[in-house]
């Protein structure tokens, strides 16, 4: 009876103790897990950084989608004598870029002149001059957000041999001075370009592109 007695004794406090060291252990990782997230400063300098980027890719978005542009493209008689046309034209179909006008015409001297004044003083002005005469050329506008220096990686250096595989120039020429096509360099050489080479034309197809958009050829 004595020895019941003592193994009874000595038996009911280890439930508790085993209660209480389970809710201890069971307590401890949680407030150490705690203390060392919030003891962590990478966590919140982290945070903050997804925050700035977020604002920052925010304002890109809203940066370039005002940046519509127009640019004049202009397939040179090389281009229209080799049958290049459709292969040109769906290079920017196919990149996203809406065609706003086109115009298949022979450059008068006059003409040429003044689209090329910016090198009037280079030694290969006259030569140019009469390469772009020569024969037909297709003038086109192209408007979308960053398209003008979009085209001009399209195009691809002036040097077709430095031209990036994939690029027009770089797949369709191999001379500097048969490169195929011209593409405005700036925004406003865009638009001025555009006045020049498409004049009474832009918009009688600014018009049709907008009607088979809609879907509304009927209401013409």
């Amino acid at each position: 009876m004595d020895a019941m007695a003592v193994l009874v004794r000595t038996s009911r406090p280890f439930p508790a103790l085993a209660a209480s060291s389970s809710t201890v252990a069971l307590r401890r990782p949680a407030s150490l897990s705690f203390a060392a997230a919030s003891s962590r400063p990478r966590g919140r300098v982290a945070l903050r950084g997804g925050r700035a980027a977020a604002r920052a890719r925010v304002s890109a978005v809203s940066i370039v989608a005002s940046s519509v542009e127009q640019s004049y493209i202009m397939i040179k008689p090389d281009g229209v004598q080799r049958g290049l046309v459709g292969e040109i034209i769906s290079r920017f179909e196919k990149k996203g870029f809406l065609l706003k006008g086109l115009k298949l015409f022979q450059c008068p001297k006059n003409l040429a002149q003044e689209h090329y004044k910016d090198l009037k003083d280079k030694p290969f002005f006259p030569g140019l001059i009469e390469y772009i005469t020569s024969g037909p050329v297709v003038c086109m506008a192209w408007e979308g957000v960053g398209v003008v220096a979009s085209a001009r990686k399209l195009i691809g250096a002036t040097n077709p041999l430095q031209a990036e595989p994939g690029t027009i120039r770089g797949d369709l020429a191999v001379q500097t001075g048969r490169n195929v096509v011209h593409g405005s360099d700036s925004p406003d050489n865009g638009k001025r370009e555009i006045g020049c080479g498409l004049r009474g034309v832009k918009c009688y197809l600014n018009r049709l592109v907008k009607i088979w958009q809609r879907g509304a050829l009927a209401k013409k």
